[in-house]
């Protein structure tokens, strides 16, 4: 029954995670495009314009990135973390590393073929409790 209470908890702290992320993000975005184009005002939270006030373009595009890379590494910790719980050992600790690191990988190639889109939601998948969320529903699947 605990080992079912961890994944719980570690479901509920990576979709808290993925809610984070958004606001993060969205707000930054907003704030790089107000000051990438120099707009009268910015659409993003007044505590976010508080936190990023006097960061230019490219302070605010570093911070970004290094948000992106915290959040990948926050969910694949989890994810390995979800994997010992549901499976008893860390036998999937190699193949989620590999795993994040093939996808991350082929988001690079299809930025480098200019296909952005599918790079950027292969980016997001990442930064998101995805892998977390499939290992919890091939878990099942295992047992059989």
């Amino acid at each position: 029954m605990s080992k079912r209470w961890g994944v719980a908890a570690l479901v509920a702290l990576a979709v808290g995670s993925g809610a984070l992320r958004e606001f993060l993000f969205v707000n930054l975005n907003y704030q790089l495009d107000h000051v990438a184009r120099g707009t009268p005002f910015s659409y993003a939270h007044s505590l976010f314009q508080g936190w990023t006030q006097g960061i230019g373009t490219t302070g605010l595009t570093a911070l970004k990135w290094a948000a992106s890379f915290f959040f990948i590494l926050l969910m694949t910790g989890l994810s390995v973390v979800a994997a010992r719980l549901l499976f008893g050992d860390h036998r999937y600790l190699r193949l989620i590393a590999v795993a994040v690191c093939c996808v991350a990988l082929l988001a690079l190639l299809l930025h480098a073929l200019s296909l952005e889109m599918a790079a950027v939601k292969l980016l997001h998948a990442l930064q998101y409790p995805v892998i977390l969320l499939a290992l919890v529903l091939v878990r099942p699947l295992a047992r059989s």
